[in-house]
């Protein structure tokens, strides 16, 4: 069986002696093992050994990460199609990173807001410097991030939940923004 470590901290090492000693005092001769582990749970404020042990517990639940770690190194490379200002300098060739830098650009899309193509064209210019403009609306259209009502007059974003590798980039491209 294996043992659990467990940290036991104290904000106050005097009181946490002081209670240690008059249990020690208390339980006359000398304390069984989890006797002496409820004695230590109790100085540093625990009910006992048990309750140490769930709280530990719970912390270590409560503050692991909840959601997977980003690949930085697609970040990294979807970032190098962006320049210090965060505007898309080039199209990437690799499709997971085209991806990426869409989610960055559809970051910057109006929330709930309907668009008419002269007003997507005009951000969409403000936001790449290679000059295609429809490419990029197609794809964000094609991949589900904007919405584009029959006839072309409206545009909307789509709202969803950007991958742990495009809000990675998101963050990174708003940095270079600000």
């Amino acid at each position: 069986m294996s043992r659990d470590l467990i940290p036991l901290t104290t904000p106050d090492v005097s009181a946490f002696a002081r209670q240690l000693s008059r249990q020690l005092d208390a339980s006359g001769p000398a304390p069984s093992h989890l006797a002496m582990l409820n004695m230590l749970a109790r100085s540093a404020g625990f009910r006992n050994h048990q309750h140490l042990r769930a709280a530990h517990a719970a912390e270590a639940r409560l503050s692991a990460p909840a959601e997977p770690s980003a690949d930085f190194r697609q970040v990294e490379r979807a970032l190098a199609c962006f320049d210090g200002a965060g505007q898309l300098i080039r199209w990437p060739a690799w499709r997971q990173l085209q991806i990426l830098c869409l989610w960055a650009l559809w970051s910057r899309l109006p929330r709930d807001l309907p668009l008419d193509e002269a007003a997507i064209n005009r951000l969409l210019d403000g936001w790449h410097s290679f000059g295609d403009r429809a490419l990029l609306r197609r794809d964000m259209i094609g991949l589900g991030l904007m919405q584009r009502a029959a006839g072309g007059r409206d545009y909307r974003r789509v709202e969803q939940r950007p991958s742990v590798e495009a809000r990675a980039l998101i963050r990174q491209v708003t940095a270079r923004l600000a």
